[in-house]
């Protein structure tokens, strides 16, 4: 009975959302349009807040009124009213008709983290941004209908405001309110999104997602994700086959009495001819890896632009060679892409959710900075993108840096560049040239030692990770550099929530220290300040530089004689 229900109540879902695609692809063909629609609608769903009150947003007719009195702004801006919003004054930032569901953490520690508002509008726009990209990548893989989704999701209740709400990951709340359904689709039972250990977590998900033979769909952000499942259940593969065999969850796995005696049930099914064909596996080829026990992938859903698209090969040799849709731009912050076409990095802007706007990267933190509407953009060329959502924020400097490469109709294509001149990105960790200095000078006064230059730079391997670049002779000596890069690294793992679990994780590899030759940083800095528009006076030594490329050309063109790390 219920297997009928599926498919006919199935069959109705794909209806209303090949509409939702239809309607949106529709509203490409006027982005200005729909863009100041949007616009007058969180005009209006967010009138009387006191932040509106105090830009006198209730004159705004026009985008041309609304940039006079909101200026570009990130989230220092907003912590004052955020802050208030936390403690129950919903007012301050949010419209009376604007519900709060609960807060979106990102980096930082807990203290310092970014708190954004997650709103039922918020949620309904970021749902109806998957639906669109759901649909299109069913449709265009129908193979997909038949099978099961494997996706990780995170806690949305961690803990809560004195406000009275949750805070933690807003996945996690649309999966917690996915109706009995739509859930039948996933492997993994969404109670795993409690498991506070990601080991733990990670074991977890699996143990239910091995023991399904039709996985057909990937999905989650992070493409180091899926190379560290795939790891853990080869490196794990006995155990897992195991409890596959007997109907367990391994005692070894730190999960806390509630969640197991709420996995119970589906725990305890055993599979022994799923145990066998997986034993059989390893017999054969020495390892467990997806591509050999989920041979009918039909695609996965990461981001590939970026940096992130450096971890393409190492998906295929875990997981073959697998259609990838890149995930779409998106953040706590909101939703900026939705892409619809397998192996591209690009996407449609999301014009129908959130108002846009784009800085030119050239122009980017002048005093009167030009700042342009969707249709305005220039195909080719780099733009950093900020946002005006119903979650209440304006104008909104997320720092990613975008290219348009390309048009929909008449909406831009965009594709993920980085995030901006001073964050770097490898696996979504997100750390800020501030929070390395922080880091760098607590660790020099704890160790006593003097360092007037250096430089962290990413680096890509298996696992990726970053160097700490400093001059010999800098330093008392090597061990000491490779002290100073463990104490950063601890630092930086205080600092930043989202490096730090990268760095359990295995995503991350520990900083390492890179000694580099004398006089290295003079030559550096001598070609950055002969180039267009440099000087001695203006020149500033980046303490942090988020290109990937950056350290191998660095140790070519400016200190040849030292080629490798002092530590890995």
């Amino acid at each position: 009975m219920f297997s009928k229900l599926r498919f006919y109540g199935g069959a109705v879902i794909r209806m209303q959302m090949r509409r939702l695609v239809a309607a949106f692809l529709a509203k490409t063909a006027d982005p200005r349009a729909v863009q100041q629609a949007v616009l007058r609608d969180l005009l209006a769903l967010n009138a009387g807040t006191d932040f509106a009150k105090r830009h006198a947003l209730h004159e705004v007719r026009t985008v041309a009124d609304l940039r006079q009195r909101v200026p570009v702004s990130d989230y220092t801006y907003f912590r004052p009213y955020i802050e208030r919003v936390k403690q129950g004054e919903t007012s301050a930032l949010l419209g009376s008709s604007n519900r709060l569901l609960m807060f979106a953490l990102t980096s930082g520690t807990t203290a310092d983290s970014k708190f954004l508002p997650i709103t039922k509008r918020f949620l309904d726009d970021y749902r109806r941004g998957w639906s669109i990209w759901s649909i299109r990548a069913y449709d265009d893989h129908p193979t997909l209908f038949l099978q099961k989704i494997v996706q990780l999701s995170s806690d949305h209740d961690q803990f809560r405001t004195i406000g009275g709400h949750p805070c933690g990951n807003i996945s996690g709340l649309a999966t917690a309110m996915q109706n009995r359904l739509v859930r039948t689709m996933y492997s993994i039972p969404a109670i795993v999104s409690k498991i506070r250990s990601p080991e733990a977590k990670y074991y977890t998900a699996m143990r239910f997602s091995l023991a399904n033979r039709i996985a057909g769909l990937l999905l989650t952000a992070n493409p180091s994700t899926l190379i560290q499942l795939a790891k853990l259940g080869d490196d794990r593969k006995q155990e897992l086959i195991r409890d596959i065999f007997n109907g367990t969850l391994s005692s070894r796995v730190d999960v806390s009495p509630e969640v197991r005696e709420s996995l119970r049930r589906q725990v305890r099914r055993r599979d022994r001819r799923r145990a066998q064909d997986l034993e059989a596996i390893v017999e054969k080829s020495g390892h467990l890896y997806p591509r050999n026990y989920w041979s009918g992938l039909s695609l996965m859903g990461v981001w590939t632009g970026g940096s992130a698209g450096a971890y393409t090969r190492g998906l295929r040799t875990y997981y073959g060679n697998v259609p990838i849709r890149d995930h779409g731009l998106s953040a706590s912050e909101g939703r900026m892409t939705i892409p619809l076409w397998d192996d591209r990095p690009d996407g449609i802007l999301d014009i129908a959710s959130h108002f846009f706007e784009f800085i030119p990267e050239e122009e980017y933190g002048r005093p009167n900075l030009t700042a342009l509407e969707a249709h305005e953009l220039e195909e080719g060329r780099n733009y950093y993108i900020l946002l005006t959502t119903s979650a209440g924020l304006w104008r909104y400097d997320i720092k990613d840096v975008v290219k348009c490469v390309g048009w929909y109709q008449s909406t831009p294509l965009l594709e993920f560049l980085n995030k901006g001149a001073h964050i770097s990105s490898i696996t979504g960790e997100k750390v800020s040239e501030s929070q390395v200095v922080a880091a760098v000078r607590d660790a020099v006064a704890a160790m006593n030692v003097p360092l007037s230059c250096y430089t962290v730079a990413p680096v890509w391997g298996d696992p990726p990770g970053y160097r700490l670049l400093a001059e010999v002779g800098d330093l008392p000596s090597a061990e000491a550099g490779e002290q100073l890069a463990a104490h950063v690294d601890t630092g930086l793992q205080a600092l930043n929530m989202e490096y730090g679990e990268k760095r359990r994780t295995g995503r991350l590899a520990p900083l390492a220290y890179a000694s580099i030759s004398p006089g290295s940083w003079n030559r550096f800095a001598r070609e950055r300040q002969s180039g267009l528009g440099g000087s001695v006076e203006q020149y500033k030594h980046p303490c942090l530089v988020p290109d990937l490329a950056f350290y191998e050309a660095f140790l070519s063109r400016f200190s040849p004689s030292e080629t490798q790390p002092e530590s890995a």
